[in-house]
């Protein structure tokens, strides 16, 4: 794991810190037993193999 060398001073953590954004999931429309519904992209798969239940 990388360790720091030095100290980072406060404005520089809180300026890293601050570009870091979170994104809502894209959600993909797929039909299970003739319903629609919207799932996350990289579960799509599950979904469909019936891993997964959707929620109603």
């Amino acid at each position: 794991m990388a360790v720091p060398k030095r100290k980072m001073s406060r404005s520089n953590t809180r300026h890293r810190r601050a570009q870091w954004k979170a994104t809502p999931p894209q959600l993909v429309p797929i039909t299970i037993d003739g319903r629609t519904h919207r799932v996350p992209r990289p579960l799509v798969r599950a979904y469909q193999r019936g891993l997964l239940r959707p929620e109603d």
